[in-house]
């Protein structure tokens, strides 16, 4: 996945690629100018948008409690502030032809009378139908809960257009279920995956996260989802995820995780 804010276009599809999801955070402008900016880029490297991902001013993923205060939708005080962005995400992503948006939902309360959890179905309902206007879909990322209380918000929320951004990392980095089993609850409703690898979280530390990994160095067990994913019936792109903050780095872990995922899949 690129970022607006840092990636070039043309450096990323140097690395192997033709298609992929653009992360935009709030301090990304979506103005004309913007938008003419990535038509004209997108049409001259032939690169293709699959998902438009919404990152949110404040969100902070140093530990499980500090995710569970600032990622998504949960607080309440930036609620009405992100569900705006999203909503201009989806209408950008209307603009550039991008038929799918995507987000953290945060932590979903587990009980369906909880006022948070009341307010978060509201409002991804309307981002949905929102979204639905463009004749987009709308994706949640896996990773801060199990696959089945996820698979029942999602049924709660009971929108046709809402699916499931799978990132079987996330899952290992927040402890939360195995990502091949999880692929068997959740697999008919995954509409985008991320591929990204990670090491569970230490045991002495319960409120910490697990450590990102280059893709095959981690305990997703990479060969197994890319057979699973197939067994579930999923036919949609394989999107690189690599978040660390240096950039020779990461670039490095991306060209090599695309030699890889060809080499899994059979792709030229």
């Amino acid at each position: 996945m690129l970022w607006a804010e840092r990636d070039n276009l043309a450096q990323i599809k140097s690395l192997g690629v033709r298609s992929g999801q653009l992360g935009l955070a709030e301090n990304v402008a979506l103005t004309d100018t913007v938008k003419q900016e990535w038509k004209s880029a997108l049409g001259r490297e032939q690169f293709t948008l699959i998902t438009l991902f919404c990152a949110y001013e404040g969100e902070n993923y140093a530990d499980i409690p500090t995710v569970q205060r600032t990622v998504g939708f949960i607080p309440r005080s930036s609620r009405e502030r992100r569900e705006k962005w999203t909503l201009a995400v989806s209408d950008f992503a209307a603009e550039l032809g991008v038929g799918s948006i995507a987000c953290h939902v945060g932590f979903v309360p587990p009980d369906e009378q909880d006022p948070d959890y009341i307010a978060v179905r509201a409002m991804v309902r309307r981002i949905c139908d929102h979204a639905a206007r463009h004749g987009q879909t709308f994706a949640l990322e896996t990773g801060q809960e199990p696959a089945q209380v996820l698979l029942h918000f999602l049924k709660d929320v009971d929108r046709g257009n809402l699916g499931i951004n799978f990132d079987p990392a996330n899952m290992i980095l927040y402890g939360t279920g195995d990502p091949i089993e999880a692929l068997d609850v959740l697999g008919p409703h995954v509409i985008s995956v991320h591929a990204k690898d990670g090491d569970w979280p230490p045991k002495d530390k319960p409120e910490a996260l697990g450590t990102e990994r280059p893709l095959g160095q981690g305990a997703v067990g990479i060969e197994k989802f890319v057979r699973k994913l197939k067994q579930v019936g999923y036919r949609g792109t394989l999107n690189v995820e690599r978040e660390i903050e240096n950039q020779e780095e990461r670039l490095r872990d991306i060209r090599a995780a695309v030699g890889l995922l060809k080499k899994l899949t059979g792709a030229a």
